[in-house]
């Protein structure tokens, strides 16, 4: 699902990332990036996803919830994470330009932090990666 949301973000023109947040077996969101069309930076795929899942559960806190997302993210992402307090998250293509969860640092090791949670990552990384390749390098194209 979060693959799908990725590519519908590719045919609206923007960068093709694609989340899905679950709670147990119940699907509470699925987006896709949104910065283009909102001109808002923090439109990114997880925020929208987490803040959906946040009205269905009628609580900022997703507590027993898990993000699944095709590319690692940010510190504003990740942070976020940290403050929904979510249980678990799951990505695919690693960010080594601003993923935040392993490749330019991890902001569940800043010391102090009251919350953490489990990563994986790497899950469909060949799927996820190919889609942002294919997307930049049809944007470099034109």
């Amino acid at each position: 699902m979060a693959l799908q949301a990725a590519d519908a973000a590719a045919v609206r023109g923007e960068v093709p990332v694609g989340a899905v947040v679950v709670c147990g077996e119940k699907l509470l969101a699925v987006a896709g990036n949104r910065r283009e069309a909102a001109q808002d930076f923090c439109a990114h795929a997880e925020l929208i996803a987490m803040q959906h899942a946040a009205r269905a559960l009628g609580s900022w806190r997703l507590v027993d919830c898990e993000v699944y997302v095709t590319l690692e993210p940010c510190p504003m992402c990740a942070g976020a994470m940290l403050q929904a307090r979510v249980a678990r998250v799951v990505y695919g293509a690693a960010d080594p330009k601003g993923g935040f969860l392993g490749s330019c640092g991890d902001v569940r090791e800043i010391p102090g932090i009251n919350h953490h949670f489990e990563v994986r990552s790497g899950v469909l990384s060949s799927a996820c990666g190919d889609r942002l390749r294919s997307f930049f390098r049809e944007l470099r194209r034109r």
